[in-house]
């Protein structure tokens, strides 16, 4: 990490952090536009995953925002992931919009992340939900809060602090994947006591742990370091946890090919499943 990446991150945390809120309101005005037109034209990505112009456009947007304002600052995108030079330890990171499916499905649950990452950690975070009109984010001088109100990219709302539960492991509130759910998932939450069980898509499971609507987020099935950084920054702002299934220690980024192996969200008083058996 170089010193002129170290001098931006200290003198302009906070800036980087507001133009992160502006562009993700942005992008995600411009997704709603296409979320209302008749028809929503579908393509595949190489690796299967569909795309649409919607996710073009957000991108197109985010990518000029960010490179504009923090020139300096390494970027990936998921729309431009063979770009990123994984020898840099800061980067920025920006899933333009994350539940593709639930876009096209109209079902509401997609966001706009953006997320700073330093040393394999994801330090600030916006999570947008332009449909669901919840906005999450990491502030520059540590904590999360969900703005409300108008949305508006150029003015500032009100602000809510926002944290973490304290969970109740004889009746866990779980959030679990909308589009992914399978039958490992559902084995694997079997192993708690759950009192309730919502479906949810996207990054959004993170800000519902973070917010203290739920209690714990397993995802047993694959990601991308862009679809979780956001949400992992918000939701470690908010005094929760990401953490791999396997070893219980803590997600990283920067990874070869960027992904992520299967992992747990959940706030700090949840006994995860290995510590329960041992």
């Amino acid at each position: 990490m170089g010193s002129a990446v170290e001098s931006l991150l200290i003198s302009d945390r906070g800036a980087l952090a507001s133009t992160m809120r502006r562009l993700a309101i942005q992008a995600g005005e411009a997704i709603m536009e296409i979320y209302w037109r008749d028809g929503i034209a579908v393509r595949k990505k190489r690796d299967s995953s569909p795309v649409t112009a919607a996710d073009e456009a957000a991108d197109r947007l985010i990518a000029a925002g960010l490179r504009a304002g923090f020139p300096d600052l390494p970027l990936v995108t998921e729309e431009q992931s063979a770009t990123h030079d994984l020898s840099v330890g800061t980067f920025l990171i920006v899933d333009p919009l994350d539940g593709t499916k639930e876009f096209v499905q109209r079902r509401g649950d997609f966001t706009v992340n953006i997320a700073l990452v330093e040393d394999g950690s994801p330090t600030l975070g916006t999570v947008f939900a332009p449909a669901k009109k919840r906005l999450f984010m990491t502030l520059p001088e540590g904590g999360a809060i969900e703005e409300t109100g108008d949305l508006d990219a150029e003015r500032p709302g009100d602000m809510r602090p926002i944290k973490v539960a304290e969970p109740d492991n004889a009746a866990l509130r779980v959030v679990a994947s909308k589009s992914h759910r399978d039958r490992a998932t559902d084995d694997y939450i079997a192993k708690y006591e759950v009192a309730d069980l919502v479906s949810a898509g996207s990054s959004l499971k993170f800000c519902l742990v973070a917010t203290g609507e739920a209690d714990f987020y397993p995802r047993i099935g694959p990601t991308m370091e862009w679809d979780t950084a956001a949400g992992h920054a918000v939701l470690a702002a908010a005094g929760g946890r990401v953490v791999g299934k396997a070893t219980h220690e803590p997600l990283v980024y920067g990874k070869p090919s960027f992904r992520n192996p299967f992992f747990l969200a959940h706030a700090p008083g949840v006994i995860l499943a290995a510590e329960q058996s041992g």
